[in-house]
């Protein structure tokens, strides 16, 4: 079992005999999320710790998809609750990259690009394809792009 998925394990035990009912019940829906994706495709396999720290922040991402959309439909009591479980979640996740941490990092992947001959708009594939790797999880795919476009537009 990989290190990261037996801390959640570890942690929900902790958190029934605490009887957290918040932290529990999130972290059963993480680890529930992370068995499905064990089980899909064609055989079972366990994941790694990359994978489970994916899992992790595709489910704290719906949290904060779902919280949102509650705050918009006047649901202030589920928005909070799906804020809550977010910041649960964020326990487990790599530290965000600041803005300006993005900012240094996308710069040098456009100079990195421009070198290798892409310019202009165009060069948005490019630059995303060196960048991915060095952000890693640290910061959303979304903003990421968005940096890129604010950056190449000028």
């Amino acid at each position: 079992m990989t290190t990261l998925k037996s801390r959640l394990q570890d942690d929900l035990t902790a958190a029934i005999k605490e009887r957290d009912e918040l932290r529990s019940a999130t972290l059963r829906m993480t680890l529930a999320a992370i068995t499905k994706e064990e089980v899909a495709g064609t055989s079972a396999r366990e994941l790694s710790d990359d994978e489970v720290q994916k899992v992790i922040t595709r489910e704290a991402k719906k949290r904060r998809e779902a919280a949102e959309a509650f705050a918009d439909g006047g649901r202030t009591e589920q928005a909070e609750r799906e804020r809550a479980e977010g910041e649960v979640l964020a326990d487990y996740l790599p530290q965000q990259l600041t803005d300006e941490e993005l900012d240094v990092l996308v710069a040098e992947a456009l100079e990195e690009a421009r070198a290798g001959g892409a310019e202009g708009p165009r060069a948005m594939g490019a630059v995303m394809k060196i960048v991915n790797p060095k952000v890693a999880g640290r910061a959303e795919g979304g903003r990421v792009a968005g940096a890129v476009k604010k950056r190449l537009a000028g």
